[in-house]
């Protein structure tokens, strides 16, 4: 009978919680976030996704999601981070402007 392979073993290593995190992330929807967090995943960047919804009995309103890295990795995320909103900001306008000269 072949062992299974334990469920932990599989999972994708995340920052050791004793490690000092840098919040690279916030948004209130947990879809972008995700999206994010694909990102950092694809660069070998490990991060940690919590819901900020903690704070609601504190913060009536706030919740949304954080993401967190290691401090040594914290420069390189949100570089990734700009870049990729301004490659969809580029994107963005270039549509609006084709849209505009489709008229």
């Amino acid at each position: 009978m072949a062992a299974q392979p334990d469920a932990k073993t599989e999972e994708r290593p995340q920052p050791d919680p004793d490690e000092k995190l840098i919040k690279v992330f916030d948004s209130e929807e947990e879809s972008e976030a995700l999206v994010v967090k694909g990102l950092l995943d694809s660069a070998g960047i490990e991060s940690d996704l919590q819901s900020a919804s903690l704070l609601q009995d504190a913060f009536p309103g706030l919740g949304g999601m954080i993401i967190q890295v290691r401090e040594e990795d914290a420069e390189k995320a949100l570089k990734l981070i700009t870049e990729s909103r301004q490659a969809a900001g580029n994107a963005a306008a270039d549509e609006v402007d084709d849209d505009e000269t489709q008229a």
